[in-house]
């Protein structure tokens, strides 16, 4: 019970805060239009107050409600998020990884090339053919993401 009259209480405060501060606002704007040493006519002083009274009626945020994270999703299976095309940081990111996994003994979805000595040329022909199945996420900076199939990539 005293938790939910504390609640209250804060609400109110913040409330008085929130009016004393939009008050201080107004009187600094009003201040700013009027100029110094300046005479205004009865229409500036009717836009002034019109204004002052606009930004009084202006809903004030109080409290900022947190962004939940949403996968940004395409019908078409377009690239949504950055550029249509793999950059240069996550072919590398996806080449360590494959070569990686091949080196540890992971299956492999091409035939492997003559020239190719090593995991790692392997794993460059697989992204070359856009065959290893792994998906790329990418995240905006609100926290919204859109996971992309290496296919999808031009």
């Amino acid at each position: 019970m005293s938790e939910s009259i504390e609640n209250v209480d804060e609400i109110n405060n913040d409330t008085e805060i929130v009016d004393n501060t939009v008050d201080d606002a107004i009187t600094l704007y009003r201040k700013v239009r009027e100029g110094k040493n300046k005479e205004l006519t009865e229409k500036e002083i009717a836009s002034i107050d019109k204004e002052c009274e606009i930004i009084r009626n202006r809903k004030v945020i109080i409290k900022d409600l947190q962004h939940k994270p949403v996968q940004i999703i395409n019908k078409d299976g377009l690239v949504v998020t950055g550029p249509p095309t793999l950059t240069r940081f996550e072919k590398a990111r996806i080449m360590g990884a494959r070569a990686l996994q091949l080196s540890l003994g992971a299956p492999i979805f091409i035939e492997i090339p003559k020239n190719a000595t090593t995991s790692l040329e392997i794993a460059m022909e697989e992204l070359k053919q856009r065959v290893i199945p792994i998906v790329i996420k990418r995240v905006l900076p609100n926290g919204d993401y859109q996971n992309i199939p290496i296919d999808q990539f031009a």
